[in-house]
């Protein structure tokens, strides 16, 4: 271990939905890095510890939101959230969990269904009533494009979605990804 790096033991979520009756927690031992996300981290149990470790990742720049996870309950992105960060704020004690245990179908994947049919219900895209063949392009005043520039920066991870305490006693609820998908395009002027 070199003083860049600390020994530390990662704990993680695991449960497969077809041969296991509970989930359980499984500890990691491994030196984390000051520059090591908690993607890497993930990596590192599939890679060097057990390979049926299965989470989702694709981008790994924080646009795609495949990598949502939560980390001691906190909903992270985990190829945007630092690992020593997370370390440094809960002790060196931190284990890995789906973003909805509820919905676990093996360690970090989980069933999404819920959150895309409540996204379509919105639905979250423009629907305009416009010539086919405009003579001029629809155009954006600076304040209407920056009216609705916060809601578009949403990424679709879930992360909002599965933190919200409303959607455990109330399903019929859409929950906060799906109302900002419906606002952005409620606002938009084109």
């Amino acid at each position: 271990m070199n003083r860049d790096t600390r020994k530390v033991k990662i704990k993680a979520f695991r449960f497969n939905k077809e041969t296991d009756y509970l989930p359980y927690t499984k500890e990691y031992e491994m030196e984390v890095g000051k520059d090591d996300l908690v993607l890497d981290l993930m990596n590192r149990i599939k890679w060097e510890h057990d390979g049926s470790f299965s989470y989702r990742r694709s981008c790994r720049h924080g646009i795609c939101g495949a990598c949502g996870i939560k980390v001691n309950g906190k909903p992270v992105l985990a190829c945007k959230q630092n690992a020593i960060e997370l370390l440094d704020l809960f002790d060196n004690d931190i284990t890995l969990e789906p973003q909805s245990k509820q919905r676990a179908v093996k360690d970090m994947i989980i069933d999404k269904g819920d959150f895309w049919d409540k996204h379509a219900a919105v639905t979250p895209y423009v629907v305009a009533d416009v010539d086919p063949h405009p003579e001029t392009e629809s155009k954006q005043s600076i304040a209407e494009f920056n009216a609705m520039l916060d809601s578009d920066l949403c990424i679709q991870c879930g992360s909002c979605h599965y933190a919200c305490p409303a959607l455990e006693v109330n399903p019929d609820y859409l929950g906060p990804a799906a109302l900002t998908a419906a606002y952005r395009f409620s606002i938009d002027t084109r």
